[in-house]
């Protein structure tokens, strides 16, 4: 399984982003299935979430395509290996999933010494929240992504506004290089050592946080 996920997409949520009733009950059945040893079963469940997983759970807590990419691998491993302590909640299956990726990414944070967005308290923290409020999938999603962004956000106001700027410009708003230097009046070439002096900044800041 990959990180890009199925190529087929699932079928739509219902309206305001909350599964149907039906969807709940497809999933359940692939559950008890999985429960009773189909790995076919399990393995639509991962393929359906894992993409999910990896875009605001993993990616953002370990700031590396390839770290997360791995995470992801991990997770798999793990829910293959303890699906059974896997109970049925009313939101479905992803919940749990979530707490399981969370508590991988929190050991790969605790084994390596890396410049990330997100400390281990963090995760330990959401993994403490997660285990006693579950959300639907689309919920957590948002809240994740939202939480990332609040951090990035965060970090950035620490920096020289000039250097915050050029950050929030070319990561958060995803502008073009080009675009980037027209809004901060300079050159490409300009810009690109002010988002480079932007970026190493930023990791000088990371590394001061407490570990």
């Amino acid at each position: 399984m990959s990180a890009d996920g199925p190529t087929q997409p699932g079928p739509p949520p219902q309206a305001g982003g909350l599964p149907s009733s039906e969807e709940l009950a497809r999933e359940r059945v692939l559950c008890d299935r999985a429960h009773a040893g189909d790995r076919a079963a399990l393995g639509q469940l991962l393929r359906q979430y894992g993409p999910r997983l990896f875009r605001a759970v993993l990616l953002p807590r370990l700031g590396s395509r390839a770290a997360a990419e791995e995470a992801l691998s991990v997770t798999y491993l793990k829910v293959v290996e303890r699906f059974e302590q896997f109970s049925w909640q009313a939101v479905g299956v992803y919940p749990w999933l979530r707490v399981v990726a969370l508590r991988v990414a929190l050991d790969q944070l605790r084994s390596r010494k890396r410049e990330t967005v997100f400390q281990p308290e963090d995760l330990e923290r959401e993994i403490d929240r997660g285990e006693r409020e579950a959300r639907d999938a689309v919920s957590s999603e948002q809240h994740d992504l939202l939480l990332a962004r609040q951090r990035v956000v965060e970090l950035l106001g620490r920096l020289h506004p000039r250097y915050g700027q050029a950050l929030t410009l070319r990561i958060l708003e995803e502008r073009s290089r080009e675009e980037c230097a027209a809004a901060l009046e300079v050159s490409t070439a300009t810009f690109d050592v002010v988002l480079h002096r932007a970026v190493a900044a930023l990791k000088k800041e990371l590394a001061r946080e407490p570990s």
